[in-house]
């Protein structure tokens, strides 16, 4: 077994980018640490650090609050992917994912991929209220559902949202954001870009519909993008940039959360 406290430079870098009380947090920790417990706002930024094979990949949490919002381009800063993160039942969550948080992801690598995620799933579809014997979890009903261009702006597009409750067995609640609404955000995030849909992955692959409190869709979530990662890590290692080993103490090994300043 290597030695907890040391380990090799993270190979590449994932960004969880979202306005505050989406679930960020929880999603992280629902991966991570397979189980779903009450957070506080993320201050600043907070990364883990997961071995995926031999290859190291650091997730970076980061503050939905307008107030660290400077913080956020130096996050994503080299992230070979950015997670973009909403509520499912907040049309206004969605929308601050184009007007506030994309711009930020100007500082990550030219061939950075994009998820658009919804979470709170379990609010709004009775699937994502299941845990399946695959997310390796247990079902806890009593539970309620962070290393560190002149590009021009994406003008708005988003279309008046629904005013109309979904109601479903045991739930009534708004479902403001429905998967065409995210696939057109996809869209709209690849035209910022400057890059054309058919080269590009299709909206139903990179949007997720996910639910921190059960687990649906998070193993998927984040193990998709592991495996899109690799090429990153692998032309890296070609261009001899190399991962030298570095003391990283204060994260005593994979699994454990490292706080950044602010």
């Amino acid at each position: 077994m290597p030695e907890l406290s040391k380990m090799r430079k993270p190979d590449v870098k994932i960004v969880i980018l979202g306005d505050m009380n989406v679930g960020k947090t929880s999603l992280l920790h629902r991966y991570t640490e397979r189980k779903f417990k009450d957070t506080v706002s993320t201050v600043g930024g907070a990364f883990f650090l997961k071995q995926w094979g031999p290859y190291n990949i650091s997730i970076w949490d980061t503050a939905g609050r307008e107030q660290f919002h400077g913080l956020g381009s130096m996050y994503c800063r080299g992230a070979a992917a950015v997670i973009l993160t909403y509520d499912v039942t907040s049309w206004q969550s969605l929308a601050e994912l184009e007007e506030r948080f994309l711009s930020l992801t100007d500082t990550a690598n030219h061939d950075c991929i994009y998820a658009v995620v919804g979470n709170k799933a379990d609010l709004t579809e009775p699937q994502a209220r299941l845990v399946t014997e695959r997310d390796g979890l247990t079902e806890d009903p009593g539970v309620g559902g962070g290393e560190l261009t002149g590009e021009p702006r994406v003008p708005s597009a988003c279309p008046t949202p629904p005013a109309s409750p979904v109601s479903l067995s045991r739930v009534s609640v708004n479902k403001q954001v429905s998967r065409e609404d995210a696939a057109a955000l996809y869209g709209r995030i690849l035209r910022y870009k400057g890059l054309e849909e058919s080269d590009c992955l299709p909206a139903d692959k990179m949007c997720f519909e996910t639910s921190a409190k059960t687990g649906y869709n998070v193993d998927a979530l984040f193990e998709t993008l592991f495996d899109m990662v690799l090429p990153s890590i692998l032309r890296k290692r070609t261009e001899g940039e190399g991962s030298p080993t570095v003391d990283l103490e204060d994260c005593r090994g994979p699994g454990k959360r490292a706080r950044a300043c602010c």
